[in-house]
């Protein structure tokens, strides 16, 4: 057994080093700590860079989705991590976020799973709720048809033209107004407009309140001439479609 506490990592055995054993084994053979290691790349003062690593978990209880969702001034309230360290973290966080949201052709709206795709990494952690819209054209669009519920014509998806957050709630409740949600959507030139929000909860069944704001907006948007096509509730790791669960 070795003792970090009195060696460097450069002092290790060569297959206990965590860059070594990234080039050796492949990246899933580490633990979190010593990728967080290999990020930070040193310690501070007698204590290494894979110790560091630990005391960052630590301060999170362990908990990834709590570090991800973390800026980088919180980052350098830990002794140890400075502005170059925790700018290092939230990157490389960030790059996570970015490939995950990451479709070959994530512009291109389809289905409610395309939407969730495209927006459950960014949402899915948000210890508060917030509110996006997406706007989309009529380009590459597909026709489907509905699938639940009252829903009984066609509707037309496209390629997604922006997409922007409209509002930010409290830990469990948002605030709708169609006036700027259209707003935006008329400042796009949007044919139509997928809703979507987060559940910090997890659970993304919407509430009674949810699906009322949402045949408000979409009584809105038929006096208007713009489509609301759904409102996509996200969860931790899943989603619901109200237009497909037949609640619009």
């Amino acid at each position: 057994m070795y003792k970090l506490d009195s060696m460097r990592i450069k002092d290790l055995p060569k297959d206990e080093r965590p860059r070594e054993r990234l080039r050796e084994y492949g990246p899933e053979s580490l633990r979190d700590s010593d990728l967080l290691a290999i990020i930070l790349k040193d310690g501070f003062r007698g204590t290494t860079a894979v110790q560091l690593g630990e005391q960052v978990l630590m301060a999170f209880e362990g908990d990834l989705k709590r570090m991800a969702d973390n800026s980088s001034k919180q980052f350098e309230k830990i002794k140890g991590i400075g502005e170059a360290k925790a700018a290092q973290i939230v990157a490389a966080f960030e790059l996570g976020k970015r490939l995950a949201r990451f479709h070959a052709d994530r512009d291109k709206i389809t289905s409610p799973s395309d939407v969730a795709d495209l927006m459950m990494s960014k949402m899915r952690y948000l210890q508060k709720e917030i509110v996006c819209v997406l706007c989309l054209d009529t380009k590459g669009g597909v026709t489907t048809k509905g699938v639940a519920g009252n829903l009984s014509d066609d509707f037309t998806w496209g390629k997604k033209l922006s997409e922007t957050t409209v509002f930010e709630g409290t830990l469990n409740a948002s605030v709708f107004h169609p006036r700027e949600i259209f707003r935006f959507a008329i400042e796009e030139s949007a044919n139509s407009i997928v809703l979507v929000h987060n559940h910090p909860s997890g659970d993304p069944q919407p509430s009674q309140e949810d699906i009322r704001a949402t045949k408000q907006l979409i009584e809105a948007g038929n006096h208007i001439g713009i489509r609301v096509l759904d409102h996509i509730v996200i969860g931790d790791g899943i989603f619901v479609s109200l237009k497909e669960e037949g609640f619009i």
